[in-house]
């Protein structure tokens, strides 16, 4: 039984399952110059998670959903906004920190991201809510995905109580974003030192940096060393796996340990 979590650049992520489940985490897709992926060459989406309603995370999420019908897990602004795209909303389910649902077999918990969410909408009406991580309980193995957020104290208590196996964590912020617009961008919601430091906090056994469209970034470089550098006996030693745009980690439960 193997569980396979694909890179598709930025936070995107393709997960299947052993039973040939497919979940989306913040498909960018169309205008993500890095995913291998286009909505047309999607051929199954039975689930689909949106952290939050920044465009590099929503991304086609209502134009996926409305193609297969997926159930999409989301915040409550942007379960207003895919319904307002025409999504079902019968589809859309809306969930705060903490919650715990099922969807299509697999267990979704969201637990905190200290990030925003905010979505203008074409009429010039704006929705925010709150930001969201997830784990994903697929197979027999826990996959956290971080959303945008910043380290904070209870990432800790998320380890402790939930136990996620991998993590998708956010390390910086792709080179594209520091170049838009005119402000300067010394660093990301997380920095490669406080992202390391999140994941021994949670205690992981794998992690896949994130949020980053160039794996050449010195940020993945930095992240990986700081992290190789952090064990103690205190400490687990987690694996890191750096995954190009395209490229996928195969999780098999009875070959760990």
């Amino acid at each position: 039984m193997s569980t396979k979590i694909e890179f598709l650049g930025y936070a995107a992520f393709e997960i299947s399952t052993s039973q040939n489940l497919k979940i989306l985490i913040d498909p960018y897709l169309n205008d993500n110059p890095q995913s291998p992926l286009k909505v047309k060459d999607l051929e199954k989406v039975d689930l689909i998670l949106v952290t939050h309603g920044a465009f590099d995370h929503l991304g086609d999420a209502g134009a996926i959903a409305k193609k297969f019908g997926s159930p999409v897990i989301c915040g409550a602004d942007v379960q207003a906004h895919l319904i307002k795209e025409g999504v079902s909303p019968d589809q859309v389910k809306a969930v705060v920190w903490g919650l715990m649902v099922e969807e299509v077999g697999i267990k979704i918990r969201a637990v905190e991201s200290r990030h925003c969410s905010f979505i203008e909408e074409s009429d010039g009406s704006y929705l925010s809510g709150i930001s969201l991580g997830f784990i994903i309980y697929a197979d027999s193995v826990g996959i956290y995905h971080s959303g945008d957020t910043a380290i904070f104290s209870d990432i800790k208590l998320i380890g402790e109580l939930y136990h996620p196996d991998i993590g998708l964590v956010n390390i910086t912020v792709p080179s594209s974003a520091r170049a838009r617009g005119t402000r300067k961008i010394i660093a990301g919601e997380m920095s490669p030192y406080e992202a390391a430091l999140a994941a021994q906090w949670l205690r992981l056994k794998y992690v896949i940096p994130m949020h980053f469209d160039d794996p050449n970034q010195f940020d993945v470089h930095s992240f990986v060393n700081l992290l190789e550098n952090m064990t103690s006996n205190e400490k687990p030693h987690i694996k890191v796996v750096v995954l190009k745009p395209g490229e996928t980690f195969t999780y098999e439960p009875n070959k760990e340990g």
